[in-house]
């Protein structure tokens, strides 16, 4: 049974989908106006693997992960640069893509827009002040009234005395509340806007969420996702704006909110994934610490940089370093090894199959526990060395192939790409076979003398019964 962890209500919970024939999953994609970095990595790795584990366990599943190709950020960008902001999206899409694949992350099964969804936007506007919990303002923007919807500040454990008393809010004279939010902006010159009843203008960030998983998903949806720091007050936002919309909810009636009304979202599950941080502090520009998915692909193998967030809990901190990958690189360099060394057999994963594979699925259904999972994955890897057991280095590979890992030839993997100014794989090669014949000469000196200088190319050498394999890095 699959057990994961609910923001919105605190604990553990077993998973039991609306409709186990329909299983329903949308994350917060990316705003793109620029390359992705780390934090994008993570939450792309994350919520794959869920994706995969969830239809390793049998669930026809329906993930969708929006794109934000509208917003502040996207219009200065485009500005700045001289160029369309079609022409600058359609450029970071592609590019977003690039990095995802890199990474090993499957296709969404849907990649909604919010510039192609602006009429479900409206309609849904529409709803919220026709039932109250919005209002338009004499400046042509639309709010959301946050004390029209009293389980405001479950998911994020603030009510709204003290988000007044701690936040710094924007002062508004157009909002009968500091705290309320925009749904729809009124146009400014030389923006993009779109008629709509309260005048041209475009949508505000929150507001595009609700509308696009509404309209793919319908009120009420299993799981939604995204990173920790979307949980206020993007996600927040979210479920005043749906269930404010619809009026229907998930049934919640075990759990309360902190203030002791009862839980009232659109969505039965809330999973979060943990920050990043750099060196122990968290990445940002301003610290100078902040890495593109493309900056770190440069020194890393991209399968290293998706163990090295799998390695870690979800829900935990990731703190980034060159030591933490180069700990990540070595620690996937063994179990590829072990694929090299134990050429796998043809194997089935299952819960019952052995007891790796029943340690291996317990670990994943307790909350995703990908840092005991792969524990798991060593001992096999352990055991097949010791025993030369094809049976269990085809086990490795299948229990690794469940959360997109190790299914490269290990060759490939282990002889990498040539960094700049480094030797080509030809070169070492050559390097070798002048080795060998050294040492068939008894040239003892010239042989030792090879293999320092392939010590300083970072390459090590193994010899074995059939002959000298070698492994960068």
């Amino acid at each position: 049974m699959l057990n994961l962890y609910n923001t919105l209500t605190r604990q553990k919970e077993p998973f039991a989908p609306i409709n186990p024939e329909n299983v329903r999953m949308y994350v917060c994609g990316m705003t793109v106006y620029d390359y992705c970095h780390l934090g994008h990595a993570r939450v792309m790795v994350v919520f794959d693997m869920i994706a995969r584990w969830l239809r390793e366990c049998g669930y026809p599943l329906t993930y969708v992960r929006n794109i934000t190709d509208i917003d502040d950020k996207i219009i200065a960008r485009a500005a700045e640069n001289g160029e369309t902001i079609g022409d600058l999206t359609a450029r970071f899409i592609a590019a977003m893509h690039e990095d995802a694949d890199a990474l090993g992350v499957l296709r969404p099964d849907l990649e909604p827009k919010a510039t192609e969804n602006i009429a479900e936007m409206i309609a849904m506007i529409e709803s919220l002040i026709a039932r109250g919990k919005a209002y338009p303002a004499a400046n042509g923007d639309v709010y959301y009234a946050v004390r029209e919807f009293a389980a405001y500040g479950q998911l994020s454990g603030k009510s709204l005395d003290d988000l007044r008393a701690g936040e710094r809010v924007e002062v508004d004279g157009f909002k009968r509340d500091p705290l309320d939010f925009v749904l729809w902006k009124a146009a400014k010159a030389g923006e993009p806007a779109w008629d709509s009843p309260w005048g041209q203008g475009r949508p505000g960030w929150h507001i595009e969420c609700s509308a696009m998983s509404e309209k793919l998903f319908g009120d009420t949806f299993d799981i939604h996702g995204g990173g920790a720091d979307l949980q206020f007050p993007h996600h927040e936002n979210e479920i005043a704006q749906s269930v404010g919309a619809s009026g229907h909810a998930c049934g919640h009636d075990h759990a309360v909110t902190h203030h002791g009304k009862p839980v009232a979202s659109h969505v039965k599950y809330w999973l979060h994934n943990g920050f990043i941080r750099v060196d122990g502090e968290k990445m940002s520009k301003s610290l100078g610490n902040f890495f593109t998915i493309r900056d770190v692909l440069k020194q890393y193998d991209p399968e290293v940089v998706r163990f090295f967030i799998l390695r870690a809990h979800y829900r935990s901190p990731l703190n980034y370093s060159d030591a933490h990958l180069d700990d990540a690189k070595n620690a996937l360099t063994r179990l590829y090894n072990t694929l090299a060394n134990v050429p796998p057999a043809a194997f089935q994963a299952a819960y019952d199959a052995n007891g790796y594979t029943r340690r291996f699925y317990d670990a994943m259904n307790d909350d995703f526990g990908t840092a005991e999972a792969m524990a798991v994955l060593f001992e096999l890897a352990g055991e097949a060395n010791k025993t030369q057991s094809a049976e269990l280095s085809g086990c490795l590979k299948a229990l690794a192939a469940t959360i997109g890992l190790l299914q490269r030839d290990p060759t490939e993997f282990l002889h990498g790409g040539a960094p700049a100014g480094g030797l080509s794989n030809e070169e070492i090669e050559e390097l070798i076979a002048r080795r060998r014949q050294a040492r068939a000469d008894k040239n003892w000196a010239e042989s030792d003398r090879i293999r320092d200088l392939l010590a300083t190319e970072n390459i090590t050498l193994r010899d074995g019964a059939d002959g000298t394999s070698w492994t960068r890095g």
